[in-house]
C-alpha cells in the first residue's frame, strides 16, 4: 500500500514538472501523475524479486561448481541456507507476485551485470556471513536476514543507477518501497506458505486524493501564491525558492479541500517532504508561513474540518 506521503511526493513532483516545463494540457499531466503512482506499485515487485533473483544466480553458481574436473568438498557439498531460505522460496511461489511481474513485464533478466555486482557485494556482508554460519532454519531468522538485505539496498549505488535508467519514474522511490515490504515481511508467519501482497492503496478514497490534490493545487496556483506572498513580505524574493512556493500552496489545496485530514497531518508532511525536496533551510521557513496562514484561513472560514481525531 502506497503511503499518503509517497502520494504527496508524486503530487509535488507532477505540479513541479508542469508549471517549469510550461504545460498547458493538466489531463495529459495528470495521467502522467498516475502513471508514476503505478510506477511506484511496480517498483515493489520489482524490488520484491531481487532477492528471489540473486538465489538463483547462487544456485547457478553452485551446480556449475560442482562440475568442476576437480570439485573441493565445498564445492560438492556447498551451504544452500540462501538458496533454500523459505521467505525467499515463498516470494518465488507468489501467484500474485508473479502475476504482476508478468503482467507489467517485470524482472531483472536484462541485468544480469547487477545480479552479480549484488550477490559479489553480499557474499561479503556481516549479516550474510553470520547467516550463513547460523545453523537455525527457522522462519524467523530467514525473514531477517531478508530484512537486513532490503534495508542496505537503500544505500547501493550499484542499484539505483540501474533503476533510474529502467524507470525516470522511480526516482526517490526506493526507501517508500522497502518500507512497503518490511512490512509485508513482518506479516508472515511459520504457517504461512503464501506471501500477503498490499494492495496499491491503503484507502479507496486515495487515488481520489491524488488527483484531487493536483487538480486544486494547480487550478488555484496563482490566487494561491498571491495568497502566500501576504506572509513573506518581509522576506528577500530572491530568497524563496520556487519549491518553497510550491510546497505551501499545495498545502493550502489540502487544508482546504479535504475536510477529513487533520491540519497537523498535513502540516507534518509538507514539512517532513520539504526537507528532502528542497533548500537545508526550508522546512523552518514552511513551518512559519504555513502556521500564519492556517490562522489566517482558519479565521476566514476556509478550513473546516469533520470527522474522528480532527484537531
Amino acid at each position: 500500500m502506497l503511503s499518503r506521503r509517497l502520494l504527496r511526493t508524486k503530487v509535488i513532483k507532477a505540479l513541479f514538472a508542469h508549471i517549469k516545463s510550461g504545460a498547458d494540457n493538466m489531463i495529459a499531466s495528470e495521467k502522467t501523475l498516475m502513471a508514476s503512482v503505478d510506477k511506484a506499485y511496480d517498483l515493489y515487485f520489482q524490488i520484491l524479486s531481487l532477492p528471489v533473483e540473486l538465489a538463483r544466480y547462487a544456485e547457478q553458481r553452485q551446480e556449475l561448481a560442482k562440475q568442476k574436473k576437480l570439485p573441493t568438498y565445498e564445492d560438492l557439498n556447498p551451504n544452500t541456507k540462501f538458496v533454500e531460505n523459505r521467505v525467499i522460496r515463498i516470494i518465488a511461489n507468489s501467484d500474485a507476485v508473479n502475476d504482476r511481474l508478468a503482467a507489467r513485464k517485470l524482472g531483472w533478466t536484462q541485468q544480469p551485470d547487477l545480479i552479480r555486482t549484488l550477490y559479489t557485494q553480499l557474499v561479503e556482508c556481516e549479516y550474510y556471513k553470520d547467516y550463513m554460519q547460523r545453523p537455525e532454519r527457522t522462519l524467523d531468522d530467514d525473514r531477517r536476514f531478508l530484512e537486513d538485505f532490503f534495508k542496505e539496498l537503500q544505500s547501493c549505488e550499484a542499484l539505483d543507477d540501474v533503476l533510474e535508467e529502467m524507470s525516470v519514474l522511480w526516482s526517490d522511490d526506493l526507501p517508500y518501497i522497502v518500507m512497503m515490504i518490511l512490512r509485508t515481511l513482518s506479516a508472515l508467519r511459520p504457517s504461512h506458505t503464501d506471501l500477503k501482497v498490499p494492495s496499491k492503496f491503503k484507502s479507496e478514497d486515495d487515488p481520489e486524493f491524488v488527483k484531487t490534490l493536483f487538480e486544486k493545487s494547480l487550478v488555484n496556483y496563482d490566487s494561491y501564491q498571491n495568497y502566500i506572498e501576504k506572509f513573506t513580505s518581509n522576506w528577500d524574493v530572491e530568497r524563496i525558492v520556487f519549491m518553497d512556493n510550491l510546497i505551501i500552496g499545495t498545502a493550502i489545496a489540502e487544508l482546504t479541500s479535504f475536510p477529513s485530514i487533520p491540519v497537523k497531518v498535513t502540516l507534518d508532511e509538507w514539512i517532513e517532504i520539504s526537507k528532502y525536496y528542497s533548500t537545508p533551510g526550508s522546512s523552518t521557513f514552511i513551518n512559519g508561513v504555513l502556521d500564519k496562514i492556517v490562522e489566517s484561513l482558519t479565521a476566514e472560514g476556509r478550513i473546516r474540518k469533520s470527522g474522528r481525531g480532527l484537531i
